[in-house]
């Protein structure tokens, strides 16, 4: 589309580590609030998740600038082989944000990386670099506020994720029959819109062995705990988009309605808002027009 500039590959340094980015703006120097993009965790999944919605967003005539990064063991960032935890990557959003973006930014986070985007919230308090949140298919209010065994996180990994079986599994899994399957069964609302591309992009994501580590780390539960005082802390304007056929893979949020999700959440978010879009679990993908109506008025109130 004219006026609108191709994202390139960028890349920044964090620690001891190499990690990419991208930048999709129209063409002319924009004023106007950035957003800051958080991926989800999964298998083949990086900043590419984004990809229609950055196209939708500057289509429809929005000229906030969008920075996209891959966090750390995902797509073309580095890959160590560690265990992973929403501080790990909330401090390197945070380092994002202060080196790369250098302005106050609107997050949007999509599903259950919300943890890692409550940790740069704290992060950046002090900084006031954070001026507002959007959920997207945030997980299900038990999920985020049960407790988690840390020594079943560890052992888990060491004898599952970070071994030999680990490995055999990953292979399996970042099949395109395996793909298919899972996402028509937990993600997408409508079985149609599994598309070429979608695979296709996941498929390219998970080709680095390495790629497993990071999908591992939230597969243990690292990010797992409870976070209800860290939701009620949250001081900046937050914006709820639930899919209204939203439905959850752990058990603890089986019986819970999309109503009572967005419910549960606005009832513990200080300057929480919400709204219900057609869609299941992947909302900026599935239903990318929808999803940016949603969330255009609430990122327009937010100026500098």
């Amino acid at each position: 589309m004219p006026g609108i500039t191709k994202p390139e590959t960028q890349f920044y340094n964090w620690k001891d580590y190499r990690c990419a980015y991208e930048i999709s703006k129209q063409s002319s120097d924009s004023e106007d609030i950035p957003l800051v993009l958080i991926h989800p965790i999964g298998v083949g999944l990086s900043r590419q998740f984004w990809r229609r919605f950055c196209q939708e967003w500057l289509q429809k005539g929005y000229k906030n600038p969008i920075y996209n990064p891959d966090l750390l063991g995902c797509g073309e960032s580095d890959m160590p082989r560690v265990a992973y935890s929403p501080a790990d990557w909330g401090k390197q959003l945070q380092h994002f944000c202060q080196t790369v973006v250098q302005k106050p930014a609107i997050v949007v986070v999509q599903g259950a990386l919300l943890p890692a985007a409550i940790k740069l919230s704290q992060l950046q308090e002090e900084s006031n670099l954070i001026r507002g949140l959007v959920l997207s298919g945030p997980p299900a209010w038990p999920v985020m506020t049960g407790e988690s065994s840390p020594w079943q996180q560890k052992l888990i990994w060491n004898l599952f994720f970070d071994a030999p079986a680990g490995n055999g599994f990953y292979r399996y899994a970042r099949r395109r029959e395996f793909l298919d399957s899972f996402s028509r069964r937990q993600l997408f609302a409508a079985i149609e819109d599994v598309d070429a591309e979608w695979l296709e992009t996941l498929m390219e994501g998970a080709d680095n062995m390495a790629s497993r580590y990071a999908v591992f780390s939230f597969l243990a539960g690292f990010w797992r705990k409870n976070y209800d005082r860290d939701m009620t802390a949250i001081s900046q304007p937050t914006l709820v988009v639930i899919g209204d056929k939203a439905s959850s893979i752990s058990r603890e949020g089986k019986q819970e309605t999309p109503e009572m999700r967005l419910a549960d959440y606005l009832k513990h978010l200080p300057r929480g808002q919400g709204v219900t879009i057609p869609g299941r679990n992947v909302l900026p993908y599935e239903s990318v027009a929808d999803f940016v109506a949603a969330i255009a008025p609430f990122v327009v109130s937010l100026k500098f």
